[in-house]
C-alpha cells in the first residue's frame, strides 16, 4: 500500500523504477528524483497508462481521488485518456472560440471519416465561400442574418446547389460545437428549406439570318474532332435538346425510314414516350460519314451503348455537356451570343418567320401538346409536314452558309 512516508523516502536509482501499486495507482521514481503519478488500466482489451500529476504537488489523497474518477469513467465505457484529451481540446477551443478554429477541430474529428476527395471539396468550399466572412467571428455570436449574407453571395454566382451544400456543412460545424459545449444553438436551423426562386432562364441564340450564316460557316470550318463537328452540325439541323443530341445512339437511327427515334429524357419514367425526328438528306450524310468512326457495334461488349458522339478516350460514354459549349467559345461566340440550347430558339424563331405552322414547330421541338389526346397524338403529329419542314430548314441553312449575300426570309418562306 502506498504511504506518504514511502513516497517521500524513495531515492533515485540508475534507471526509473515503480513503487508498489495500489489498485493500479503507482509512483514512477525518475533518475532526477522527480516522482510521477501514474494509473495503469485496461481498456478495450489493451493495457494503457494515464498521468495523474507530480508528487508532492499532487498529494497521495488527490492522486487516489483522480484514480477513482478515472475508474468511474472506465466503468461507464469511457477511456479516461480520451476523456482528458477531449476536455483539453474543448478548453483550447473555448479560449479562442472563433468559427475557423472550431472548423479545424471538426475537420479532424468528423470530416476526416470521409473520402479524401470529399474532404478536399468541403475544405475548398469553406475557404472560398465561408471563412473569409465569418471565420474570425466567435461561434457563439454568429446570427442567422450573417449566414444568410454568406449564402446569398454564393447564390449571386448562380450556384444554388453550392449554397445549399454550404448551409449543410456550416450546420454540421455548429452541431459539432453544440456537442462539445462550445455553442448553444445552430443558427442554420431557421434557414432550412430556404431557397432563392430560380429566375426563368433564356438561352442566348442567333435569330438574325446574317448571324446564323456566320455561325454555320464557323461550324463547317471548325477544326476540332469529327465527333464535336458533327454534333454541332446536327444541333443546328435537328434542334433537339443538347442532352438528347450528345446521348444519341446508333440503334435509334433508322436510315431506311430516315428517322431518329428516341425516348424523351424529360418525360417521367412511368409515362416515357418516344419522339420521332425526321432526318433531312444533310443529316443522313453527316451520320453516314460518322458511322465508321464511332459505331463499334458489339466489339466492346454486348451491352455497351453505341453512342453516335462518344468521348474520344472511351466509347462507353457520350460527349460531355461542355463539349459543344466549349466548341462555340473556341469559334469566337460568347455565352451571351450563342449556346448549345440556343439552336432550338434559333430554329423556332426562323421557322415561324418562314411560315411553318406553330404546332408543327412545337412538335418538332418535342414540346407536348396540351389537351386530352396525349402522347399517342404527339408522337407522330404533323409528321409529314415536319419531314418537309426539316428538309426546308436544312436547305435554308445551306443557302445561308454558301451564299455571299444572305437570303431574305421571305424568299424561302412557306406559303401558309
Amino acid at each position: 500500500m502506498l504511504t506518504d512516508t514511502l513516497i517521500r523516502n524513495a531515492k533515485p536509482k540508475d534507471r526509473p523504477y515503480k513503487l508498489p501499486r495500489e489498485s493500479g495507482l503507482f509512483v514512477l521514481v525518475n533518475t532526477n528524483s522527480s516522482k510521477w503519478w501514474r494509473l495503469s488500466y485496461r481498456f478495450a482489451g489493451r493495457e494503457q497508462m494515464l498521468s495523474l500529476g507530480i508528487y508532492p504537488d499532487v498529494p497521495l489523497s488527490l492522486a487516489r481521488q483522480r484514480r477513482d474518477e478515472a475508474k468511474r469513467l472506465i466503468a461507464a465505457g469511457i477511456n479516461p485518456s480520451d476523456h482528458r484529451r477531449e476536455a483539453r481540446l474543448t478548453a483550447e477551443l473555448a479560449a479562442d472560440g472563433s468559427f475557423a478554429v472550431v472548423v479545424e477541430r471538426w475537420k479532424t474529428d468528423e470530416l476526416s471519416a470521409n473520402s479524401d476527395e470529399y474532404q478536399r471539396n468541403v475544405a475548398r468550399m469553406l475557404e472560398r465561400d465561408v471563412l473569409p466572412y465569418i471565420g474570425t467571428r466567435p461561434i457563439t455570436e454568429i446570427k442567422p442574418r450573417e449566414l444568410i449574407a454568406v449564402f446569398e453571395r454564393i447564390r449571386d454566382r448562380g450556384v444554388e446547389e453550392t449554397a445549399r451544400r454550404a448551409r449543410t456543412i456550416v450546420g454540421q460545424v455548429f452541431r459539432y460545437a453544440i456537442r462539445r459545449g462550445l455553442a448553444d444553438i445552430d443558427p442554420t436551423q431557421p434557414l432550412r428549406g430556404e431557397r432563392r426562386v430560380k429566375p426563368v432562364r433564356h438561352f442566348a441564340a442567333f435569330t438574325d439570318p446574317a448571324d446564323v450564316a456566320r455561325l454555320m460557316q464557323a461550324i463547317y470550318d471548325y477544326k476540332g474532332t469529327a465527333e464535336v463537328r458533327a454534333a454541332l452540325k446536327l444541333s443546328a439541323l435537328l434542334f433537339q435538346r443538347p442532352g438528347e443530341i450528345r446521348q444519341m445512339q446508333w440503334q435509334e437511327v433508322d436510315f431506311e425510314a430516315t428517322q431518329w427515334r428516341y425516348v424523351v429524357s424529360k418525360t417521367k419514367r412511368s409515362t416515357a414516350q418516344s419522339h420521332i425526328v425526321p432526318l433531312c438528306t444533310q443529316a443522313i450524310s453527316i451520320l453516314r460519314e460518322l458511322q465508321p468512326l464511332t459505331d463499334h457495334g458489339l466489339s466492346l461488349r454486348p451491352d455497351a451503348p453505341r453512342y453516335v458522339f462518344p468521348t474520344p478516350k472511351t466509347k462507353l460514354r457520350p460527349l460531355s455537356e461542355n463539349a459543344v459549349r466549349q466548341a462555340l467559345r473556341n469559334m469566337g461566340f460568347t455565352n451571351d451570343q450563342m449556346t448549345a440550347h440556343g439552336f432550338r430558339a434559333m430554329a423556332r424563331s426562323l421557322l415561324a418567320e418562314m411560315g411553318w405552322k406553330p404546332d408543327a414547330i412545337e412538335r418538332q421541338l418535342s414540346h407536348k401538346a396540351a389537351g386530352p389526346l396525349g402522347a399517342a397524338y404527339d408522337r407522330a403529329a404533323y409528321l409529314d409536314e415536319r419531314k418537309a419542314m426539316m428538309q426546308a430548314w436544312a436547305d435554308y441553312l445551306d443557302t445561308l452558309r454558301t451564299r455571299s449575300n444572305v437570303v431574305p426570309l421571305h424568299a424561302t418562306a412557306r406559303a401558309s
